[in-house]
């Protein structure tokens, strides 16, 4: 059966139905007529020979648990420690629109911390599935207030990576290996990272 046939179909079972439920004179005509309207707009723009593709949520990548990278980075006990972990607990249950919301809310009380900008753009990939231009906004700021610390780097080489460019993700990784002292804590880390990407 065609689409067009289904369509015919459809406005006289919904004239149908109108007129079972009791519409009649005026307010019949007004039901036909807005029956028609969507029949003429789907006649303007409707594609029946389009398969569907309906979206899944399945299809977005699960958030990554960043609580134990992050503490390498910034350690456990920092001033915005709580807004993170209420982030990172809204990002396990899979409310990645939330994670970011409480990050958002999080900077502007405290403007100036990149740990909740690297936090930002951490929860903005999340949600995303993948690195944009926001999450690279929030980076780039964190980089910013704190030039000489690697969590903005790291993490964006990280969402690099997620995303599927990793050449990107090994300069970065590069650049804070190159830069970071032999004795540095987290360098096993990025060590580590880069060995498991290349």
């Amino acid at each position: 059966m065609s689409g067009w046939l289904i369509l015919l179909v459809l406005v006289a079972l919904g004239l149908g139905a109108l007129h079972l439920l009791g519409a009649r004179g005026a307010l019949l005509q007004l039901g036909g007529a807005a029956l028609l309207f969507g029949a003429a707009g789907y006649a303007v723009q409707g594609r029946p020979s389009l398969a569907g593709s309906p979206a899944t949520a399945a299809s977005k990548a699960a958030p990554l648990p960043l609580t134990n990278l992050r503490h390498a980075f910034y350690g456990n006990f920092t001033a915005s420690e709580h807004w993170l972990l209420i982030s990172e607990s809204y990002a396990r249950r899979g409310a990645t629109a939330d994670a970011a919301g409480v990050l958002r809310s999080a900077i502007r009380a405290h403007p100036r911390d990149s740990a909740l900008w690297v936090g930002l753009g951490n929860a903005l990939i999340d949600h995303a599935g993948m690195l944009t231009p926001a999450a690279e906004l929030a980076f780039a700021r964190a980089a910013e207030l704190a030039p000489d610390h690697p969590a903005a780097p790291f993490f964006l080489g990280l969402a690099r990576a997620r995303s599927g460019d990793k050449a990107g993700a090994l300069a970065l990784w590069d650049e804070v290996l190159a830069s970071a002292p032999a004795d540095a804590s987290w360098r096993p880390l990025v060590e580590d990272a880069a060995a498991a990407l290349r």
